[in-house]
């Protein structure tokens, strides 16, 4: 298979509008200075406006602009950190890793694979396995095993083959009388790309895209 190099996509969202807000504020300094003049020129004589106000009102739009430097500033921060991220996250590719999620991928050669850990003891077990949709396309009994693992080849009920992606696997465990026992759900496969947008970075596992804050463990 194909190992997709590390990519990233243009900032957007905050950053683009932290811009905008910038430029914006810019624009809005340069009026505010023409009618705080106007202002002053056009005031009564008789009655002149104090100067602490024209002082509190400079210093309320200086805070302002601050404040848009600063979020502008935060954002080249969460870049940088982005790319760094990155780089590192780049040494991941071709390795295989364990996630803190129950979404996996199928491909035509590889198999969504999950584990999974119980709570407590329980006797019985369903699965149900949904795709992006959160359409149901695949469910059964499995072992009542309080710790295992479930590999899932794509096969639906009528014998075809469900289509690669990112699929989802819920399991049901409870006990004879009839409680139900938490279960523990992560996922595993190999890490195909590295993908950046908007400060975060994720990992393109078999398909599935997963953040790479949820990896567990990392192995070759």
């Amino acid at each position: 298979m194909t190992i997709t190099t590390a990519t990233t996509t243009p900032a957007t969202g905050a950053a683009g509008a932290a811009s905008a807000a910038q430029k914006q504020t810019a624009v809005d300094f340069n009026l505010f200075l023409k009618l705080l003049t106007t202002q002053m020129q056009n005031q009564d004589p008789l009655k002149p406006m104090d100067s602490t106000a024209y002082t509190q009102q400079l210093a309320q739009f200086t805070q302002v602009q601050q404040t848009v430097k600063q979020t502008s500033t935060l954002d080249e921060i969460l870049s940088q950190l982005s790319t760094q991220n990155m780089v590192q996250a780049s040494g991941f590719i071709g390795k295989t890793g364990q996630f803190d999620s129950a979404v996996s991928g199928l491909s035509a050669d590889r198999p969504a694979q999950w584990s999974y850990t119980g709570a407590a003891p329980f006797d019985s077990l369903t699965a149900t396995i949904t795709d992006a949709g959160g359409r149901q396309v695949s469910s059964g009994s499995l072992a009542a095993d309080q710790k295992g693992s479930y590999t899932w080849d794509g096969t639906l009920a009528n014998g075809e083959k469900a289509p690669a992606g990112s699929y989802t696997l819920s399991l049901k465990a409870t006990t004879s009388s009839g409680s139900t026992v938490p279960v523990a759900i992560t996922t595993s496969g190999r890490v195909d790309e590295v993908i950046g947008s908007g400060g975060a970075v994720t990992l393109g596992v078999n398909g599935a895209q997963i953040p790479m804050s949820k990896l567990l463990k990392l192995g070759g």
